[in-house]
Parts: structure tokens; sequence; C-alpha cells
């Protein structure tokens, strides 16, 4: 089987010789290529022209932005969509295989697969031999595909925020995220969003302060801990929608502890829930930004979530 390695030689979790070690382990079994990013956009460029080529697999190495970088090179290059909303049937072809290499891996997790990164290449390879896979439902959004979680507003500022400072040389560690996603409350409430969240066969709900839409269960992990907003959410069952009608400091700690909670089901008077919906359109009074999978897009007044079901098929 011909396959593509795309490894991200940034990831945090793994080092250069065992990065080398599960490379030839892989090409043992395959007849592998091997991609090295060196730019945001690299590995779904060389994703796309690969499969172009007749590759049949393409493994992902790294954490979720490069997930997320592959699997749009993927379905761009076997189905046209990435430009304007994707087909009903829109699937792609050659497979996709991952092994976790950054710091959260929330694709790889809700996968099942391992988080040591050799144990989930013995794991693949035990699955190649047993041809075993499976099919896997996305999100498409701001004509980009989503594995696990979008966010318009407070969280996408977070991200903004921490891509900033990586650009400067900072670790983006949870202790960053923590105290970033601190200072973004603290902006937000001094002048918070106004948006509208529409949703099939329902009346728009009006004055959402802050709106994250997901593919899967937990929405992340923050210090190997998951936070939970949708736990019935599932990579086939459609998207969730997380809302919230109030920032208050009350508001906010009460939907800290549900969804930092292992059995986590937050409810509550300013929750706004739904676990398994087609589509999720938002729009704003001004521009927002935009996260796909932990990536800042820029600003957005309207975005159209989209649940796309079996477009991918993963080795598992």
């Amino acid at each position: 089987m011909r396959a593509l390695l795309v490894v991200n030689p940034q990831a945090t979790s793994t080092t250069a010789a065992g990065r080398d070690v599960l490379t030839k382990a892989l090409a043992s079994e395959l007849k592998l290529d091997v991609l090295q990013t060196r730019y945001r956009g690299h590995a779904a460029e060389g994703t796309a022209a690969a499969v172009a080529d007749g590759v049949e697999l393409v493994v992902a190495l790294g954490g979720d932005g490069t997930v997320n970088e592959v699997v749009n090179g993927l379905l761009a290059a076997q189905t046209g969509a990435g430009h304007g909303p994707p087909r009903p049937d829109a699937e792609a072809t050659a497979m996709l295989a991952v092994v976790p290499g950054g710091s959260a891996n929330v694709f790889a997790r809700a996968l099942g697969m391992p988080r040591d990164p050799v144990e989930a290449t013995g794991q693949l390879l035990t699955a190649l031999t047993a041809r075993r896979q499976r099919r896997v439902g996305l999100g498409h959004a701001d004509d980009r595909w989503f594995t696990f979680n979008a966010g318009i507003g407070w969280d996408a500022d977070v991200v903004a925020a921490v891509e900033r400072a990586r650009a400067d040389g900072h670790e983006a560690s949870p202790s960053r995220y923590a105290m970033t996603a601190i200072a973004q409350y603290v902006s937000q409430l001094r002048r918070p969003p106004s948006m509208t969240v529409e949703l099939p066969d329902a009346a728009p709900l009006h004055d959402v302060r802050l709106a994250f839409v997901s593919n899967t269960d937990p929405w992340t992990y923050l210090s190997g801990r998951a936070v939970r907003t949708n736990p019935r959410s599932s990579f086939g069952g459609g998207l969730g929608l997380f809302a919230l009608t109030g920032l208050g400091p009350r508001v906010i700690a009460s939907v800290l502890r549900q969804i930092l909670s292992p059995d986590g089901d937050p409810h509550g008077r300013n929750i706004v829930r739904h676990d398994a919906v087609p589509r999720v359109r938002i729009s704003s009074d001004r521009p927002l930004a935009l996260q796909l999978d932990g990536d800042h897009l820029g600003e957005r007044t309207e975005v159209e979530f989209l649940s796309v079901p079996g477009a991918l098929r993963v080795v598992v």
C-alpha cells in the first residue's frame, strides 16, 4: 500500500529519535513517503498532492493542527470540497491514520488511539493487517473541515492570543491557556458579544454571548482533564451546540465546574445545549474570532457549521 507520513517536527510529545523509529516501523509494512512540514498549510498541500498521485493512506504524526490540515488535504483532493458547501456525499477515498504527537490529541483520543506514539503505531500496524477501519463524520465551516471542535468568540480569541504568543517564542502550555482565557474573559465582560444562533426547525436564539460547536466528546483536554460541553456528541451523530446567554462570574464558575466534571452533563438557566443537529448558523453584530480544531481563522460576522456524516475513512 502506498502511504504518506506527514510529520510535524515541532510536535510537542515526540523527539527526532522517536520519529525515526516510528518511520522505520511504518516503512517496514508500507511503501512510504515522508513529508516533514515546514510552514502552515504545508500538510494540507502535501496531502492533496500525494492523494492526487495515488497515495492510499495518509498517516498524520503530530497534534490536532496537523491532523486538521491532513484531513483538509484529503477531502480537497478527492471531493472538491473546500470551495463552498461540501457535497452531501462528500467522502475521502484515501484513508487517514493518526499517530498522536501533540499535547491534547483530541481527535486521536476520541478514536481510541493510545496516547503513546509507539503504542499508537503498533495499533495502527495491527489495524492495517486486519484491514480494520471506521467511517467518521466531520464538521464543515468557512470552507474548512474540522474534526472535533469549533468556536466563535471567547475561545477563538484565546486561540488567537496563544498563537501570537507562540509566534513570539513562548510555549503553549496549559498555564498560558488558562491565563490567556482569564484575560480574554475580562475583555468579554467589558464588551460582551451579541450572537444569534439558528438551528433547523427552531426559532432563532438571540443575545448569545458564547457559542461552541463540537463534532465529538470531549470538547478538548486541559492538563489531561477532559472538558465536556456535549457529552452525547459523537462522530456519527451530528454536531453539538453549547451556548451561553450570560457571562457573569457565577455563571462561568458553575459552567466550569460542570464541564470539568468527569461525568459532566452541563445544564442551567444560561446554558443552551443540543447534542445532535445537522446544521448551526451563528451571526453576530460585530466581527468575532473564529477557530476550527484550535486553528484561528480570523474574524467573521456569520458562520454556518454543517455536519457531514461518514466523510472520512480512518484506520483504527
